[in-house]
């Protein structure tokens, strides 16, 4: 459909841009958007371009930005062993052995996705029971948040002194510690060429999906230098999604060897995944007050201190920094540490730098008072909500529904002005990102909803504003010619989530650009094409 080089003139369709609601055609110069408007002024330009192409009413909008992914994992369970289908434990350990025998050749069996809350048994498999299916070979199974996992007796004899770390149970799921270093040693078993292979498959099927950009999320407690640079080298040199690198490693006082790994690395920030605390379905995310399950408050793995520093040298070195922290406790130490680099660096450059925070699920009013004071953007996995929200969802379980209720609060996050970025955590939930922005819109808890056309906007443009880019997720003239094309069910409507007023118009006197319709039960729009910079890099077979 288009190049890097020359101009393409899209019309026929609708184009979302706030340039013109009322769009139906777009030109598309040297990757760039060089214009927007009516399919009228389109007849003036057709003879001066290099291609024309008749969109047949079809959908253009942005691509998506899936703004926390981690690029490996998704693709080892793309094409693997993925346990989240699994009914039952029985299910599960039946999966187990069926895959170990059909991969005998795999020095370490790989798998992820497993979640005892939802089997009958609720318990995860036993490590006597995994010896059992796999013949004693080495497995390791990550549950579905990836902060725990059960393993194999011949993994573990891979790790020496694994039993004295924190973290370790000498029958159930490795936590914390424990659990990191057998998943070095699990992921030390994937060669170069399995690595390339299972990014080269996440980022195909983000592009399939309409994903133009995504945001890895690395660190030394999560992947390694080498996975890092592998896949930012792998999206530089095939056509896909763009890649930007996070690496969630701590800088100390005096660390400028960290600082300068990250750059090394190909990072644009010590952020991501740097774990303040871990999951609420391990038990391990930091609360003030301990699990309606379980006599524990969880893990905090980083203090206020330890925080300020980070955040004060990423910001004196032009970097962004950011933390993992789900739980209220783990927010607080965020919030504290920040204002404590505030006042070391001051206010003003916190600001600028736009550092992030992953997850940041369980915040009350005065901590997105507080991010909003602070600049901090929330980088949000709305899919949690649909599938662990709820009454009966597991963060009501391990909680209690009270506190339940007051997760992911993402219209309060958008009043105060705090910016958001959605994504999947990929593998944690699929990438997904109509999905993604249903799950925003219809929150399981109603107060918490924003409209489709502000979750579509976080899940587009919001990754783009994370890392500092304000021109691009958005089609106007000047912006990337980062778009996808979508054939749609139904009218595209102007859809809220507030029940006092009709919550769906398609009444073009609005001026306000349509999307489809993504209530509950309708049809998701299928991707017929993604393009990024000018350059297709997903085409339907049946376009």
């Amino acid at each position: 459909m288009s190049d890097h080089h020359g101009t393409v003139l899209l019309r026929g369709g609708t184009v979302y841009s706030p340039a013109d609601p009322f769009a139906t055609a777009m030109i598309v110069q040297d990757g760039t958007v060089a214009w927007i408007g009516s399919e009228g002024a389109a007849d003036g330009f057709a003879d001066g371009v290099d291609r024309v192409v008749h969109l047949e009413g079809a959908l253009v909008t942005p691509a998506f930005t899936d703004a926390h992914v981690h690029t490996t994992a998704t693709g080892l369970a793309l094409t693997g062993l993925d346990l989240a289908g699994a009914a039952s434990l029985a299910d599960a350990l039946a999966r187990v052995a069926e895959y170990a025998a059909a991969h005998p050749g795999d020095d370490v069996v790989l798998g992820h996705g497993w979640d005892a809350a939802r089997w009958p048994e609720n318990r995860p498999p036993s490590r006597a029971e995994l010896d059992a299916v796999t013949g004693g070979r080495p497995l390791y199974l990550t549950r579905v948040d990836v902060h725990s996992a059960v393993v194999t007796t011949a993994l573990l004899d891979r790790v020496p002194g694994v039993a004295s770390l924190p973290g370790f149970d000498p029958a159930g799921p490795l936590t914390r510690d424990a659990h990191h270093a057998v998943r070095r040693a699990a992921q030390a078993a994937v060669g170069p060429g399995q690595r390339r292979d299972a990014q080269r498959a996440a980022l195909r099927r983000a592009a399939s999906l309409g994903i133009g950009t995504v945001h890895e999320c690395a660190g030394p407690d999560i992947s390694s230098e080498d996975d890092l640079t592998g896949l930012l080298r792998l999206a530089a040199e095939e056509p896909g999604p763009r890649v930007f690198g996070y690496w969630a490693e701590a800088v100390r006082p005096g660390g400028e060897e960290v600082l300068q790994r990250v750059r090394d690395l190909g990072a644009v920030g010590a952020a991501g995944d740097l774990f303040v605390d871990g999951s609420l379905g391990s038990h391990t995310a930091c609360l003030r007050t301990p699990y309606a399950d379980a006599g524990t408050t969880g893990v905090l793995h980083l203090d206020a201190g330890q925080v300020a520093d980070h955040v004060a040298a990423c910001t004196e070195a032009g970097l962004q920094a950011g933390f993992h922290a789900i739980g209220d406790a783990a927010l607080d130490t965020v919030v504290a540490g920040v204002r404590a680099a505030a006042e070391r660096v001051g206010l003003a450059r916190i600001r600028a730098a736009r550092h992030r925070v992953e997850h940041a699920e369980m915040l009350d009013a005065d901590a997105v008072a507080a991010f909003a004071d602070l600049g901090l953007t929330a980088s949000v996995q709305p899919a949690f909500d649909a599938a662990w929200g709820g009454e009966e969802g597991m963060y009501a379980a391990r909680l209690g529904k009270e506190r339940a209720r007051a997760l992911n609060p993402f219209a309060a996050l958008l009043r105060a002005g705090v910016p958001l970025a959605l994504g999947s955590d990929a593998p944690v939930t699929p990438l997904d990102p109509w999905g993604t922005v249903r799950a925003a819109a219809f929150h399981r808890t109603a107060e918490h909803r924003v409209s489709v056309r502000a979750a579509f906007t976080a899940h587009t443009r919001g990754g783009w504003r994370a890392l500092g880019r304000d021109e691009a997720g958005v089609l106007v003239p000047g912006a990337p010619a980062d778009y996808a094309l979508w054939n749609t069910a139904g009218d595209l409507v102007v859809q809220t989530p507030d029940d006092r007023i009709a919550n769906w118009s398609t009444d073009p006197r609005s001026g306000t650009p349509g999307l489809p319709d993504l209530s509950p039960g309708t049809e998701l729009p299928r991707c017929v094409r993604t393009v990024v910079g000018g350059r297709t890099v997903f085409a339907s077979t049946d376009e």
